[in-house]
C-alpha cells in the first residue's frame, strides 16, 4: 500500500512584520517562529525549548509579548508582528538594545532577543517600571548564564535613557 502524501491546507496571510505589510502562503499548522525564521528569514528570534517554557522566542504581536513557538502564524493575520530585528531604526540599535550591550546584559546571547522583546513590551506600557515590575515582565524568560542582575540593570538603564 502506497503512502499518501501529507497535504496541508494553506492560507494567504497578510500581516505587518516590523512595520511593513507582507503576504505569504502559510500552512494552517505553521508556528509563528517557523514562519519568521523560514519564510521571512528573520533569524533573530530563537527557538529554545519549543514548548513555551523559556521565552527565547518572544516577539510582539500588537505590542504584546507572545511566545512564537506556541502561536500559529495564521493567528497573526492582519496584525502587527515585531521581532528583535524591527527594534533597530536606520541601522541604529534601540536604547534597550544598546543598554543590554553596554550594561553586559548578555552572556551567550541566546535568550537576549526574547528578553529584549519582553522588556520592550513592558517599557511601552510603563516607561518607568520598578525592579519588581521588570522582574515580573521578564519572569517568562529564562537565562542559563546570568543571575539576571545585569539584565535588570540593562532594562533600568534603558528606562532612564527613554525618560
Amino acid at each position: 500500500m502506497a503512502m499518501q502524501p501529507l497535504v496541508l491546507d494553506k492560507q494567504l496571510v497578510r500581516l505587518k512584520l516590523n512595520g511593513r505589510w507582507r503576504e505569504d502562503a502559510v500552512a494552517d499548522n505553521q508556528l509563528l517562529i517557523d514562519y519568521l525564521r523560514d519564510v521571512a528569514r528573520l533569524t533573530g528570534t530563537k527557538a529554545g525549548c519549543d514548548g513555551g517554557e523559556c521565552g527565547a522566542c518572544t516577539v510582539l504581536v500588537d505590542s504584546d509579548p507572545v511566545l512564537s513557538c506556541l502561536t500559529l502564524a495564521v493567528r497573526c493575520a492582519d496584525r502587527s508582528v515585531e521581532t528583535i530585528e524591527g527594534l533597530a531604526t536606520h541601522g541604529r540599535v534601540s536604547a534597550l538594545q544598546r543598554e543590554f550591550h553596554e550594561k553586559l546584559g548578555t552572556q551567550c546571547g541566546y535568550c537576549t532577543p526574547g528578553m529584549i522583546m519582553a522588556a520592550e513590551a513592558l517599557l511601552r506600557r510603563n516607561p518607568d517600571p520598578s525592579e519588581g515590575e521588570i522582574r515580573t515582565a521578564l519572569s517568562g524568560n529564562l537565562c542559563r548564564c546570568t543571575g539576571y542582575v545585569k539584565i535588570i540593570d540593562s532594562v533600568q538603564a534603558a528606562a532612564g535613557a527613554v525618560r
